[in-house]
C-alpha cells in the first residue's frame, strides 16, 4: 500500500469517528472534517511526537487554536495511538474527558483552547522559550499552530503575526485552515481577508499555499516551511468527504440523528472509494 493511500485510510477512519461523535451530543462537524487531512499529515509525517511518551521534553508542539474542531484532533490522536478509539465513543458523557474543546486530560493535547485567538500568542511564547533553551534537542523542536480562517478576525492573532518574525528566525509554523466559511457565513462576506498572502509576507512570514486535502502536496508544502517563521495557507472544504455537509454555510453545529449518521457514513465511504477509483 502506498504512503498516500495509508494516510487517506487514516483520514477516512478519523472522519468516520468525527461523525460518530456528532451523533453523541453533537459537534462542530464541518470545521472538524475540513482539517482532518491536515492533522493526519502533521501527526503521521511532520510532528516529532511519541504516543508512548506524550510528554517527551524535546517533542514538537501542536496547538489547535480552532478548538471547536477538536473531534478531528481526538480522532487523529486515536489513529496515531495516543488513545484508544473506543474512548472517542464516550464523547460528552458525564464525567468524561472527550468534550467540545481540547482537554489536556487527553494524551497528546497540549493546551485548552476554545476561545479563539489564544493559541498563536501561546505558540509564539513556547517557540521563544525553546529557541533560547540550553538543551539542543529542545532548541531543534518545532511549534505548529492551526488557525481557522474566521479566527483571523481576532486582534491577538494579528499582534502575534506582526511580532513573531521579528523575534524568531525559525521554529514556528502557522497552518490556516482556509475553508472560507465561519459560523454561518462566508468569511469574505463578514471581514474580507484577501489579499491574505501579501499581508502576511509584508509582516515577514514565508507563505506557502497548498491543497489541504492532497497528501503529496501537503508533504511538499511542509518541506518549504520551517527555515523561518512560516504560514501554510491550506485551501480546504468545510465538511470534506460528506456530500450533504460539504461547503455548507448553514448548520455549523451538527447533532446527527441515527438516520443522518447512516447517510453521512454512507456518503463518506462513497467519497473515499471514489477518490481511489473503487466501485461500491
Amino acid at each position: 500500500m502506498s504512503e498516500a493511500r495509508s494516510l487517506a485510510n487514516a483520514a477516512y477512519r478519523a472522519r468516520s469517528s468525527v461523525l460518530e461523535m456528532s451523533a453523541r451530543g453533537g459537534c462542530f462537524v464541518g470545521s472538524a472534517l475540513s482539517c482532518v487531512d491536515l492533522l493526519v499529515e502533521l501527526y503521521f509525517r511532520q510532528l516529532r511526537v511519541d504516543p508512548i511518551d506524550p510528554h517527551w521534553d524535546a517533542r514538537d508542539i501542536f496547538l489547535l487554536s480552532k478548538g471547536h474542531a477538536v473531534p478531528a484532533l481526538y480522532a487523529v490522536l486515536a489513529e496515531r495511538g495516543f488513545l484508544r478509539r473506543e474512548r472517542l465513543m464516550t464523547h460528552l458523557e458525564v464525567e468524561g474527558s472527550v468534550y467540545w474543546h481540547p482537554n489536556r486530560d487527553i494524551p497528546g493535547v497540549e493546551f485548552h483552547s476554545g476561545s479563539l485567538g489564544h493559541c498563536l500568542p501561546v505558540g509564539l511564547g513556547i517557540a521563544l522559550e525553546r529557541a533560547r533553551s540550553r538543551d539542543t534537542d529542545r532548541r531543534q523542536s518545532q511549534v505548529f499552530v492551526m488557525l481557522g480562517d474566521g479566527e483571523l478576525n481576532e486582534g491577538s492573532v494579528w499582534e502575534s503575526l506582526l511580532v513573531a518574525p521579528q523575534l524568531l528566525s525559525n521554529g514556528l509554523t502557522v497552518i490556516v485552515d482556509r475553508n472560507r466559511i465561519q459560523a454561518n457565513e462566508r468569511t469574505e462576506m463578514l471581514v474580507p481577508l484577501e489579499p491574505l498572502r501579501s499581508k502576511l509576507e509584508a509582516f515577514g512570514w514565508r507563505v506557502v499555499e497548498t491543497n489541504g486535502h492532497d497528501f503529496p502536496a501537503l508533504e511538499r508544502a511542509f518541506e518549504l516551511c520551517g527555515e523561518r517563521p512560516s504560514v501554510l495557507l491550506a485551501e480546504t472544504n468545510r465538511g470534506c468527504g460528506v456530500e450533504s455537509l460539504q461547503n455548507r454555510v448553514g448548520g455549523w453545529f451538527v447533532h446527527a440523528s441515527p438516520t443522518e449518521l447512516e447517510l453521512y457514513q454512507r456518503e463518506l465511504l462513497a467519497s473515499h472509494r471514489a477518490a481511489w477509483g473503487e466501485q461500491e
